[in-house]
């Protein structure tokens, strides 16, 4: 039997299995099979990722995380404060900031006295190269024709972002546009879509085509890639509330281009699973 606990973080709901505890029924070889099986909402226990808490190379925790489809995610914002939670109540760290490794890096999760936690999410990357889109390597993609008269703004934060700026995120077909750029041959991995409202220089509103699990009530990662666009494009200041359909975030794009982002991540219910 599986060991494991759901949580959310403003309605981006994971499934997360400690491997660091005694005997978790399972181990990381399983995670594509697991994902798919355990994050289905009709004959699974529903999720928009299943993720390990296990040890790491450098660090002593880290963070594997694999989509709904069975595709591994090198991050999860989200993700990672659910998992920051679990580090803590499953008692593995008692200290207020933790380094927890994973595929973007190793990042800072610190836990606030009003609960919620701010996590260190690293540099926001901008090269071609370094969000993993097609040639040339070297040049930055903002403000650029991505097709059907939209304009898109590329970052990474560990994992691959496009960004598109609208007037009413109300209005876009969401599925027909998200599965169309997810799959944009700029992006030969794919890439995690969002379209971006503006309500003021301090708040964007934002909706998220997820890479590898569709339309989710919100995405971690994707907030502060959309909050780094919103400034490098003069549209918002380098710190803003983040509204998405599951809550709000507070994203900081600081001058060393490193992004905090902080929010809540809530236990919903723990159980096992064959």
């Amino acid at each position: 039997m599986i060991r494991f606990e759901k949580l959310q973080g403003i309605g981006n709901d994971f499934i997360v299995v400690d491997l660091l505890a005694p005997d978790p029924g399972c181990d990381l070889s399983q995670g594509p099979a697991l994902a798919k099986k355990l994050c289905d909402r009709k004959f699974g226990i529903g999720g928009d990722g299943l993720i390990f808490l296990t040890s790491g190379e450098k660090e002593p925790f880290a963070m594997r995380m694999f989509n709904p489809d069975g595709s591994e995610s090198e991050m999860c914002g989200n993700g990672l404060r659910c998992l920051a939670q679990v580090m803590r109540s499953h008692g593995h760290s008692s200290a207020s900031s933790v380094s927890i490794e994973t595929g973007a890096g190793v990042l800072q999760a610190d836990f606030l006295s009003d609960g919620q936690v701010r996590i260190d999410m690293g540099p926001a990357r901008t090269s071609r190269k370094e969000i993993g889109m097609a040639a040339p390597s070297d040049e930055t993609f903002i403000e650029q024709p991505v097709g059907g008269g939209f304009l898109g703004t590329a970052v990474s934060m560990g994992n691959p972002h496009l960004v598109i700026f609208v007037p009413s995120v109300g209005a876009i077909d969401l599925p027909g546009l998200g599965r169309q750029f997810e799959h944009h041959e700029l992006f030969p991995n794919r890439t995690n879509v969002h379209f971006i409202e503006v309500i003021d220089r301090n708040t964007l509103k934002q909706r998220t085509w997820e890479r590898g699990a569709g339309a989710t009530l919100a995405c971690g990662t994707g907030a502060c890639a959309s909050a780094v666009a919103g400034f490098l494009t003069g549209r918002s200041e380098r710190t803003v509330e983040m509204r998405l359909p599951g809550g709000n975030l507070r994203v900081e794009y600081l001058e060393n281009c490193h992004v905090l982002m902080t929010g809540p991540a809530t236990l919903v219910y723990e159980g096992v699973t064959a």
